[in-house]
């Protein structure tokens, strides 16, 4: 479907097992690139010649250096980054658990930093730049009730972005980031049932309201979020950077 070009690539996606991530790898795939998919997910994934499984905990330095020497070893190059994996957990911000709000940290922001840090080096001694493409959130621009660890991880990754938009800007190196809206995957539907019990509604009460703050009248799904990566991950993007792009169907407009 897609006539965007990205033979001779190797992308690494983080979380690309399920969810957003597995429609962004195979988004990246049908472009022609060879995909490093690096998640914890217990899901047995067959490397084949185009596609590279490394079990990864993206939040811990030494397993994300070497997945990068590992998919380096394998391709034998790095073009493009994507950092999406992320989790959520929901509560009061007065009531958030200090644990609850380390996890979301270390996944969401502590994961982007590191494997950032590890994947731009590498670029760096290539000399022939690249894409870095973050996963945030439109909760990186808005304050959302129940979600303030997640709120404020998707922040941070925004910051990133534009820091290291104009660091590497000069080893033509780009990094931008993608805002997803109210996007249908295992864990919006999880949210919704944790998000009913502490409002004492019920997820279906959710999902309408959920559709209502939409202006094009539906929420999203992960092909909507896989689009606009792929069209950062490849040429047509060169000139733009520090950018977070909005794919939440009018939801969010800045």
């Amino acid at each position: 479907m897609y006539t965007i070009d990205l033979t001779g690539k190797v992308a690494i996606v983080t979380g690309g097992a399920n969810g957003i991530g597995k429609a962004i790898v195979k988004a990246l795939l049908d472009c022609g690139a060879k995909v490093a998919i690096a998640d914890k997910t217990d899901i047995p994934i067959n490397s084949q010649d185009k596609v590279l499984y490394i079990s990864t905990d993206v939040s811990k330095k030494e397993q994300v250096d070497k997945m990068v020497k590992q998919v380096t070893a394998h391709f034998g190059r790095l073009d493009i980054l994507v950092n999406n994996a992320g989790i959520s957990t929901m509560d009061y911000f007065i009531d958030i658990k200090e644990n609850d709000w380390d996890k979301t940290m270390d996944v969401n922001a502590k994961g982007v930093y590191l494997c950032t840090q590890a994947i731009a080096n590498v670029l760096k001694q290539q000399g022939e730049g690249g894409k870095i493409i973050n996963i945030s959130s439109q909760a990186g621009k808005n304050g959302y009730q129940l979600m303030g660890s997640y709120v404020a991880s998707k922040h941070a990754v925004l910051g990133m972005t534009k820091v290291a938009a104009l660091e590497l800007a000069k080893d033509k190196i780009n990094v931008n980031a993608v805002c997803p809206g109210i996007i249908e995957t295992d864990m919006k539907r999880t949210e919704r049932t944790i998000g009913g019990e502490l409002r004492k509604v019920n997820a279906e009460a959710i999902e309408l309201e959920d559709n209502a703050q939409v202006p094009l009248g539906r929420t999203g799904v992960p092909q909507d979020v896989a689009n606009a990566v792929v069209f950062l991950a490849s040429t047509y993007s060169d000139y733009m950077t520090g950018q977070g792009m909005n794919v939440t169907g009018g939801m969010t407009m800045n």
